[in-house]
């Protein structure tokens, strides 16, 4: 299986690292990645993980199976949505779900309405 990972941060290449090690992973890349994950993944520069439209292509044209999305503005930014859309199999949650974590006046409003 091909994987991408989005993202650059530790949390990122901590998911990627233990991506790498399984028997399942054939090839994996990381946008942007960091030099840390670069010794056990492809990095790739000039994709913003922010935008579908130009992860989407990318994952097509290496024949990735699987994305996983680790900072929050990719997903407050609908990136896991619009890779669903194009039916490959995403992990992390949509932006509607990302709202929680991305915006604090949404959680206070939600927390004010089911309090």
């Amino acid at each position: 299986m091909n994987i991408i990972v989005l993202g650059s941060g530790g949390r990122e290449a901590a998911l990627a690292k233990k991506l790498s090690q399984s028997p399942q992973c054939q090839e994996l890349f990381c946008i942007p990645g960091n030099g840390g994950t670069s010794g056990f993944a492809t990095n790739v520069a000039g994709i913003d993980p922010c935008d579908a439209a130009q992860v989407v292509p990318f994952a097509r044209e290496h024949g990735v199976e699987l994305v996983v999305v680790g900072p929050e503005a990719p997903l407050v930014a609908g990136v896991a949505d619009g890779i669903r859309e194009a039916g490959i199999a995403c992990f992390g949650p949509g932006a509607q779900g990302a709202q929680m974590e991305g915006s604090k006046e949404f959680a206070k409003n939600l927390m004010a309405k089911y309090k």
